[in-house]
């Protein structure tokens, strides 16, 4: 008996983040804060080691140059994006609609980038700034991403939800266009998320709809 608690014991104690584990991922939010407020050019890795309270030079123990550390947390922040989303439509009613789906994908992608992670919003607003290496590396993760988009749009087309007359690419990036760009305007201080999201997720429907007809 006393072996087989030291065994439990020690299984809850390999489940734990070691403390250079906890010291990475707080040099990784901190780096998407100063990302997300500060953009590309403006991101020093002093400004970053002052909010995760380590000494500079430590963070090239983490990682090889300000390049890697940021081209993670992008690669994070659209992880973190298709995820949620992915999510989000995963717990639709089997019977939801086509236009339903896309309504819910929009949600989902404005509460992660403007609410639910700095990683997320980082990787929006910063993904054109990145040097052309880096920015194909991210459009990687992007397209990945936009894949979900183009299904979403593709299947509420072949079920005759959405208006004939529209191109599917051009309504993808439009909507896509404009949920990113509500990182750049929206400020909570003058108007809940639930209202942006209410707000999006009606243009997106009403813009999208096929015709009603008798």
């Amino acid at each position: 008996m006393p072996k087989q608690r030291s065994v439990r014991t020690d299984e809850r104690t390999r489940a734990l983040p070691s403390k250079s584990e906890r010291t990475r991922e707080r040099i990784l939010d901190a780096a998407a804060k100063v990302l997300n407020r500060n953009g590309y050019a403006g991101t020093r890795l002093s400004d970053i080691a002052e909010l995760a309270q380590v000494q500079a030079p430590a963070l090239y123990y983490y990682f090889s140059s300000r390049e890697e550390l940021i081209e993670e947390v992008v690669t994070l922040g659209m992880a973190r994006a298709l995820e949620h989303v992915t999510e989000a439509l995963a717990a639709l009613p089997a019977n939801a609609s086509r236009l339903d789906r896309i309504c819910a994908a929009v949600g989902a992608h404005l509460e992660v980038v403007l609410r639910l992670s700095d990683y997320a919003s980082a990787a929006i607003r910063n993904g054109p700034q990145l040097p052309s290496d880096l920015r194909e590396r991210q459009l990687v993760e992007q397209r990945t991403y936009g894949d979900v988009w183009r299904r979403l749009i593709d299947e509420a087309r072949a079920a005759g939800e959405i208006h004939p007359d529209l191109d599917p690419r051009a309504a993808r990036m439009l909507i896509i266009g404009g949920l990113n760009w509500a990182t750049e305007w929206w400020n909570p201080n003058r108007g809940s998320l639930r209202t942006v999201i209410n707000t999006a997720q009606l243009l997106t429907r009403q813009g999208l709809a096929a015709p009603v007809t008798d």
